[in-house]
């Protein structure tokens, strides 16, 4: 009887992710019964594999020290997944250096970025590369990840990719923040990573509406028949970003900020705040202390208790047009500050 080697090869990958693992987990694993799984492990023995026998009530199966790991097997799924986390790594400035004392050792990390994606490149079927290059095409970043993950599924993001490079619709099956599941019909201009996060944005079925779905509230892709033409001048990840701060939230907030939008960003970035310039420069009459001439600034949020704080670091000047409450929330800040900043040092009377 032949024996079954590809069960043979995962029990070692399973012994290479370190450790001791039972025979009663390898066995589940394995999808066999525990007799089955020392017989896969005489067979490593045979090849000179060096898996130890560890007695106890925590007892199972480990590699020896100093075994030489063989050459790196993936599947397609991870190898796309290795592959895409590298280069999407490097253009999203994940592997550049934070300033200039990180020296050789950025140079060094963004180098061995670039080789291991090469050296994984090289060794994948062509339908492989195509695959990758056709996520990469349709890919947008809008700087480093945030430090909360939600990781796509693997087929959502190939079908959606493909969608984008062929200008095809699609069918999406997706799940809301709320809980509630819907069916729309797409005509997605491309993906966006932004904030840790991955996207699909573009035009609605019939009412051609503008929308943002999140890949991983996604449960399935359909490639629809027909093709269409996007806009010539779309920009995906402007496009998301501006879905993002305008989503509809409890509270719409209007602001005038006596400053550049470059100084605003610092605190109130794309995916947050719509900054507009003042349609026309301030006269002699109104002057520059006029608010009508800042920039408008307008963001929904479902809480304000944050933003008198984030005003107050901007260190510039403003108006509020509403909400009436954020007005309270400011005040009632500008009270604790100038009472901590009256407050007599310990042992002051």
């Amino acid at each position: 009887m032949a024996r079954p080697i590809a069960r043979v090869l995962t029990l070692l990958e399973l012994l290479q992710s370190g450790g001791i693992r039972t025979v009663g987990e390898l066995a589940d694993r394995l999808g066999v019964d525990e007799r089955t799984v020392r017989r896969y492990v005489d067979h490593l023995l045979d090849l000179d594999v060096p898996v130890e026998s560890v007695r106890g009530r925590y007892g199972g199966y480990r590699l020896g020290p100093g075994y030489r790991m063989p050459p790196l097997m993936l599947n397609d799924d991870e190898a796309l997944a290795v592959l895409l986390g590298l280069v999407a790594g490097r253009r999203a400035g994940l592997t550049t250096a934070a300033g200039a004392g990180a020296g050789a050792g950025a140079a060094s990390e963004a180098a061995a970025g670039e080789t291991a994606a090469a050296k994984i490149r090289r060794v994948l079927p062509e339908r492989l590369r195509a695959r990758l290059d056709t996520v990469l095409g349709s890919l947008a970043f809008t700087g480093p990840g945030g430090e909360e993950a939600a990781v796509p599924d693997t087929t959502v993001l190939l079908a959606l990719a493909d969608a984008v490079s062929h200008h095809r619709p699609v069918a999406l099956r997706y799940t809301t923040a709320g809980g509630r599941r819907g069916e729309r019909t797409l005509r997605p201009y491309g993906l966006v990573a932004h904030a840790g996060r991955w996207y699909v944005t573009g035009a609605a079925e019939p009412s051609g509406e503008d929308r943002t779905f999140r890949l991983d509230r996604i449960a399935d892709v359909r490639t629809l028949p027909g093709a269409f033409e996007p806009p010539a001048d779309v920009d995906p990840a402007a496009r998301v970003l501006t879905g993002l701060a305008t989503a509809p939230y409890r509270y719409e907030v209007v602001l005038r900020i006596a400053g550049t939008t470059e100084q605003i960003r610092t605190r109130l970035p794309a995916s947050v705040a719509v900054v507009t310039a003042p349609p026309t420069p301030p006269t002699s009459a109104s002057g520059p202390d006029d608010p009508a001439h800042w920039p408008r600034v307008e963001l929904h949020v479902e809480r304000l208790d944050w933003l008198p704080g984030v005003l107050a670091s901007l260190d510039l000047p403003f108006a509020i047009e509403r909400p009436d409450e954020l007005r309270a929330l400011v005040t009632a800040l500008s009270d604790r500050l100038h009472h901590s900043a009256h407050r007599p040092p310990p042992g002051v009377t």
